[in-house]
């Protein structure tokens, strides 16, 4: 039985569904708890693995892929972390200085990008994150949002977690992109609670028009046979840089209800957000839904 399915976000390629599930569960059964449900169990929890798909075969290192500025060279990669450069600048003036207006000409990227990576790491947000991390990021994005095979891949792995039990499913920065199109494109599931946490899903150009189904007058599908959409992210996440999804997705009846929280300047990570006790109630109520 899996009530709850969590979907994972970027960065979790060398992980799997087991050991991802303690972790995820663990933080999850802490939210509940401070909405006031205790009666959830850890086995009616499961995540929803697909990180395995970025994972490059044969690599003997255990770490990532020694990726630098060079490497950046990708219009939608260098669009992005130019946007999270100027979202960090706003966040923190006082660390982080300003982008610098540059073109993104071939001659001129490897300097960009060096300049945004540099202004990044002095972001408390991105302060112990390698470059090479920050841009396997970037890469892993890119890839579910501009490759089908990519895309049609991760999407069985949801497909084949998602069960007749599942009532409720969760989904961490871009597993709430993965999980937002999934319910989209399989309305018969019984799944009718969407949490997003973390959500890139409202980014313009690079995420929310490349979405599928394509938004439509600026608005996106409402996601298959959902009831209850909860949208929790942090005000300093600077992944999720649109913080209001409502705006976007409602269709006249239904709204998304979106909630800010405070996760320290641990922003973005999942555990935060499955502990906050907006995220347990968001969780616990879909639970009591009736099917």
């Amino acid at each position: 039985m899996s009530a709850i399915v969590v979907v994972h976000g970027i960065g979790n390629q060398h992980s799997g569904p087991n050991s991802l599930h303690v972790p995820v569960s663990t933080a999850l059964l802490d939210g509940l708890s401070r909405a006031g449900a205790t009666e959830v169990k850890p086995e009616s929890i499961r995540v929803a693995f697909y990180g395995h798909l970025f994972r490059p075969l044969g690599t003997a290192s255990k770490g990532e892929l020694a990726y630098t500025h060079r490497d950046v060279t990708e219009p939608f990669e260098i669009e992005l972390l130019i946007r999270w450069w100027a979202e960090a600048h706003r966040l923190e003036p006082d660390q982080v200085p300003p982008p610098a207006v540059t073109g993104t000409s071939k001659a001129s990227t490897p300097q960009s990008v060096q300049r945004a990576l540099y202004a990044l790491s002095r972001s408390r947000f991105f302060a112990r994150t390698a470059d090479r991390f920050l841009i396997g990021i970037l890469k892993q994005l890119r890839l579910y949002l501009t490759n089908p095979d990519v895309r049609e891949h991760v999407q069985a792995e949801i497909s084949a977690t998602v069960t007749a039990d599942t009532r409720v499913i969760v989904g961490h920065s871009l597993g709430s992109v993965v999980s937002y199109e999934a319910l989209c494109a399989h309305p018969e599931w019984p799944v009718h609670t969407l949490v997003t946490i973390g959500s890139p899903l409202g980014i313009p150009n690079l995420v929310f028009d490349r979405l599928l189904p394509q938004p439509r007058s600026g608005r996106g599908s409402w996601p298959g046979n959902v009831r209850a959409w909860t949208n929790l992210c942090d005000r300093r996440d600077v992944v999720a840089l649109t913080k209001r999804l409502n705006p976007l997705f409602n269709d006249g009846e239904r709204i998304v209800r979106d909630i800010l929280i405070d996760n320290g300047w641990q922003a973005h990570a999942i555990e935060p957000h499955l502990t906050a006790a907006e995220t347990g109630s968001a969780i616990s109520e879909g639970l009591r839904m009736t099917p």
